[in-house]
């Protein structure tokens, strides 16, 4: 093989970048966990985007995603009131995805302006430079506020398990769109 296709193939292995602001959000399509289909474009049609990248199942439901979850679910009536829409990703293995997803969304009620999507075989995370490799891990937390024409306004992206966006950080980002 060339030099050439030789870097080729090495510059295509490396990960991508997480987005950062300035940066237009890529469209995607993700299932919730009912099966029905959630694309980034439909939703921005409704006004703002909050998408939220959990760390899935990695053996065990992660204490700071919940902790996560249920800050973004208390304060869901604030998400509507701004006319913004949640979208949280739960990635993982796609054999039993469903499976440990659908635990994680037993232990709270999913807010009606929120989708839950799955995110098979980690998908989306490696597409988007979000995926954590090392044992016991999946992806790195990361939460976005998109405005309406698709460009990340807010970016936090933790390299720890801890170190998330706080629902009140976040409004405060979607707040600031106006």
């Amino acid at each position: 093989m060339a030099l050439w296709g030789v870097l080729a193939v090495a510059l295509a292995a490396q990960p991508a970048e997480p987005p950062t602001v300035g940066d237009k959000a890529r469209d995607f399509s993700l299932e919730q966990l009912d099966g029905s289909k959630v694309t980034l474009a439909a939703e921005l049609k409704n006004g703002p985007v909050v998408l939220v990248v959990g760390r899935g199942w990695v053996g065990y439901q992660c204490p700071f995603c919940n902790r996560q979850f249920a800050d973004f679910s208390k304060n869901a009536a604030a998400f509507e009131a701004a006319r913004a829409r949640v979208i949280w990703v739960y990635p993982g293995p796609a054999a039993e995805l469903k499976k440990r997803a659908a635990e994680f969304a037993a232990s709270a009620t999913i807010p009606a302006s929120f989708r839950f999507v799955l995110d098979p075989d980690f998908a989306f995370v490696t597409a988007n430079g979000l995926r954590w490799e090392g044992p016991g891990e999946s992806a790195y937390p990361a939460t976005f506020v998109i405005d309406r024409g698709g460009v990340i306004r807010s970016a936090a992206v933790s390299r720890v398990h801890a170190g998330r966006a706080t629902a009140a950080d976040t409004l405060a980002a979607i707040a600031a769109l106006k």
